[in-house]
């Protein structure tokens, strides 16, 4: 989902572009010092030297991964014609290059007495409760906190009435308060990538909403309340445990997505299903649930190892079992999946761009495992689970693992699971070899066979390949990506 733009015009020089020592971090009513590596330092020294003008700065942007900042931030009540204030993090990177959050856990009081402010971006940094201060900025119409470590939201929430647009997207937000329905002018909510299990049925008031994104988290179902959202036209809930989902959904009438895929869902209601713009990839439909055994001594339970940080075997019996490593890799070895004994050497290490060579428009999600022996052939199928790198936009993507066979890499069938609190893809392999996670476009295939056919995108149901009759002679595979 887009950020907002920041509100404002577009740049130009202007009064405060004078002093020779600040001038590359002013522009007219802008003060941008986040890009400066003393950013922190330069605003509080201009804001002594120029009080006057500095207090009529309307935008500003200051680096939160800078050891001042929580200082700093004691000064900012004094631009009382503040409309958008950035503190971000993510402007300083980790030995292996990614991003670090910023320093703020907490804002300062006073900062909720900016009653021109109408844009707050605190994304990056590492708060775990929302500042009390924010409740107060009666003027706000934006507010990103993503990528922070939030738990919730506070009860009072719904006090934010102007909000249009509120993004909260990574962090660990497991519940939401019932004053969430109070937001009447919310247009766009992205809860995406927390912990949701639930929702409240106030969800269902918020009649201005047009984009609802709630992909990846742990939800089992919605309220029905999502279809009084007459204005919604986007609806994000892939990469769910969605057991169920309401018919009313297919009535909305200005719904054009309705991103269903990667959840539970074996049966959905037939105007969902028949509806275009409805996406249903990565659903086990139509399959039917596995039942459980009897209770006897043919249904024991698999023997589970744990391996402890070091130890790079383990051994399977012909009895089976469920293994654990350290690194979140699992395996099923069911019974009989081998003859006798065998230990199972395994190692993860970074990948050789000579050797695994992405296709284009892949992502590459994990390291590569190898296991050995390679090449040992299985009586039963074993499962792998694999963790990855989440990324956005899945939505138009796939997760798949992809092996390797000692002379070219291809996919196997794979299918993204929750185990616990993880987000794992799994497949099953009848022998080992090296093993990586990727993210590729979404690939349509079809068997076309002598009377022709149709195949269409799940991603854009707008793009059809009609086979007529008689196109080919023997049946034919096609993909379509």
């Amino acid at each position: 989902m887009a950020e907002p733009p920041e509100p404002g015009d577009s740049l130009g020089e202007g009064a405060l572009g004078a002093a020779a020592v600040t001038g590359p971090c002013l522009a007219g009513n802008r003060l941008n010092v986040d890009v400066y590596p003393d950013g922190c330092q330069q605003f509080v020294k201009l804001l002594e030297l120029r009080k006057e003008e500095v207090a009529q700065v309307e935008f500003l942007r200051l680096n939160c991964n800078e050891d001042l900042i929580t200082s700093t931030l004691g000064h900012i009540p004094l631009l009382k014609a503040l409309k958008s204030l950035v503190l971000k993090g993510g402007h300083a990177r980790d030995a292996v290059g990614a991003c670090q959050r910023g320093l703020l856990t907490s804002l300062p009081q006073g900062l909720g007495h900016l009653r021109s402010l109408v844009h707050l971006d605190l994304s990056f940094n590492r708060f775990s409760l929302l500042p009390p201060c924010i409740i107060e900025l009666a003027s706000l119409t934006s507010l990103l906190v993503c990528h922070n470590s939030l738990q919730g939201l506070p009860e009072d929430f719904g006090r934010l009435t102007k909000l249009t647009f509120f993004s909260a997207m990574k962090n660990q937000i497991s519940g939401l308060p019932q004053s969430i329905g109070e937001l009447a002018a919310l247009q766009t909510l992205d809860l995406s990538e927390n912990s949701l299990d639930a929702l409240p049925e106030e969800i269902g008031n918020l009649q201005s909403c047009t984009e609802l994104d709630l992909s990846g988290n742990r939800l089992t179902g919605i309220p029905s309340s999502l279809g009084n959202l007459q204005f919604l036209q986007r609806l994000h809930l892939h990469s769910n445990l969605l057991v169920t989902v309401p018919a009313s959904l297919a009535h909305l009438p200005d719904l054009s997505r309705l991103d269903l895929q990667n959840n539970r869902l074996r049966v959905i209601p037939p105007e969902i299903e028949s509806s275009p713009f409805v996406h249903l990839r990565g659903n086990p439909l139509g399959e039917p649930e596995v039942p459980l055994q009897p209770d006897d001594s043919s249904s024991e339970e698999l023997r589970t190892l744990f391996l402890a940080a070091g130890e790079d075997r383990f051994t399977v019996t012909p009895e089976g079992c469920q293994v654990f490593l350290t690194c979140g890799v699992q395996f099923c070895f069911p019974r009989g999946a081998v003859a006798s004994s065998v230990t199972i050497c395994f190692q993860k290490c970074s990948p050789d761009p000579q050797w695994v060579t992405l296709k284009h428009h892949d992502i590459l999600l994990s390291q590569v495992l190898e296991l050995r022996p390679h090449g040992i052939e299985f009586q039963e199928e074993v499962q792998i689970w694999m963790p990855y790198a989440f990324t956005q936009s899945l939505h138009e993507r796939e997760v798949v693992i992809r092996t390797f066979s000692g002379q070219k890499w291809s996919d196997l069938r794979s299918k993204v699971e929750w185990k616990g609190k993880m987000r794992l893809v799994c497949c099953s392999v009848p022998h080992f070899s090296w093993f990586l996670v990727v993210s590729r476009l979404v690939v349509n295939e079809c068997s076309v066979p002598k009377e022709g056919t149709l195949l269409f995108s799940t991603v854009d149901p707008n793009i059809k390949v009609t086979f007529p009759h008689g196109v080919t002679e023997e049946p034919r595979r096609v993909m379509l990506q």
